[in-house]
């Protein structure tokens, strides 16, 4: 008889901590291998720890997992997780699979699993939380659910035959954007291209912005050219000229007339600028304003949720026109200043005129060297007549001056910590 269940789809980041309630990471999956006969045998937890790196957590280096977190033995090899024959992951391959019931011709789609703890601290996969086709052909209508042991069902997926990413996307829905890109690299490429196929493309473009570039071309490229343009319509302009950079001449062109205008346009003029310049860094789409505007207008638009953090922290006075390229640069209205005056003042009153503007032509590292030199988070960019084209963030810059492999680098590959023999008996082992 059972004396712990718990569902993986509630699992799923629930932080990790030592004996000593020190947080270790975050719960990304559950991993299992099947049985002949019996069902499949939890054999560990894959964890996000800091670096955003995935590592597997041995189910014996397990002692405790109660409502919204997981406590180990304290002992982890931070060596990334890289799955092997025979291993399932129950967030990333069983959910959304199809079953029969057995006894009967109904289907259904496995929406949640439970693992289940006996009373020799083995974990196994138990009841399965079922949805069944629904019954009527109204939109809202949705199918029923049930319960099922693992002995009540079987698996349908045939041979070539790909599996529903639905569920798998839906249980993604809460992640941020990085976190899904890292979640995502690493899936098994097959799987990886089934979720690629369910995500939207404001979601997936989100996602790719936070991938090293090679990945993003090898997604792309495994898209058709249509889509791949949507989604780089949806990428920040800078992200997406920094993918289509990666890409031959020809291939370029092609996306870039499959792109909306507006947005083809911003990137063309990105990349006649080289990819280390201040340039080839920016964003084509700071906030511009002129002189006569106010200081409401600007707080208004500091206020649109799909606006960085980054690029919020400052208004540019323009003469006209005030698209870039504009006219020639007046000066910065730093948001902190604006929140000193009444909302009538204008923005040209308030001018911060001392601060230079980089030229597009400014090395990332004369960039990065004035932003640390004046404490901010972004920078105008101008050309050589002034007028603003741009603006540069320090994040745009930090993505070019880390190392390519920061996303998943995070220290030594060991842990030393304190270990406190497993209590779970007789679990298959990785070693």
């Amino acid at each position: 008889m059972s004396t712990q269940r718990v569902f993986v789809a509630r699992l799923a980041g629930c932080a990790v901590f030592d004996p000593v309630g020190d947080r270790l990471g975050k719960v990304r999956d559950v991993v299992v291998i099947y049985r002949k006969d019996d069902p499949p045998r939890v054999i560990g937890l894959i964890v996000e720890i800091p670096g955003r790196r995935h590592v597997f957590v041995s189910i014996g280096r397990v002692t405790s997992i109660a409502t919204g977190q997981v406590i180990t033995t304290g002992l982890i090899n931070v060596r990334r997780f890289q799955q092997r024959g025979g291993e399932v992951r129950v967030m990333a391959e069983m959910l959304g699979r199809r079953v029969s019931l057995s006894g009967t011709s109904g289907e259904a789609v496995i929406e949640d699993v439970a693992i289940e703890r006996d009373r020799l601290g083995q974990w196994d996969v138990g009841q399965l939380f079922l949805r069944h086709p629904k019954t009527s052909a109204s939109p809202f209508a949705k199918g029923t659910t049930s319960f099922a042991m693992w002995s009540q069902v079987r698996e349908q997926q045939l041979p070539g035959e790909s599996q529903s990413a639905e569920q798998l996307v839906a249980s993604y829905s809460e992640m941020k954007p990085a976190d899904l890109a890292n979640t995502l690299l690493d899936l098994p490429e097959e799987r990886l291209f089934e979720v690629v196929d369910e995500l939207s493309d404001d979601r997936l473009a989100d996602a790719l912005e936070e991938m090293p570039e090679e990945e993003q071309v090898h997604i792309l490229e495994s898209l058709g050219d249509e889509r791949a343009a949507d989604i780089l319509d949806a990428m920040e302009p800078d992200d997406a000229a920094d993918v289509l950079g990666q890409l031959t001449e020809e291939q370029r062109e092609e996306l870039l007339e499959l792109m909306e205008p507006e947005e083809a346009e911003d990137v063309r003029a990105l990349l006649k600028y080289l990819p280390d310049t201040a340039g080839g860094l920016m964003t084509p789409e700071p906030i511009v304003l002129s002189a006569d505007a106010t200081v409401a207008e600007a707080l208004a638009l500091i206020r649109r949720h799909e606006l960085h953090p980054a690029l919020a922290a400052a208004i540019f006075v323009t003469l006209p026109p005030y698209e870039t390229p504009t006219g020639r640069l007046l000066g910065t209205v730093h948001f902190q200043r604006m929140l000193r005056y009444p909302p009538h003042e204008r923005l040209g009153a308030i001018i911060d005129d001392t601060l230079d503007p980089v030229p597009a032509s400014a090395s990332a590292t004369e960039v990065a060297r004035m932003l640390a030199s004046y404490n901010l988070v972004s920078l105008p960019v101008v050309d050589q007549a002034r007028r603003l084209v741009g603006a540069v963030s320090v994040d745009d810059v930090l993505d070019y001056l880390l190392p390519e492999d920061w996303r998943s680098h995070d220290g030594d590959d060991d842990v030393t910590t304190p270990a406190v023999p497993p209590t779970t008996a007789s679990i298959p082992r990785r070693r």
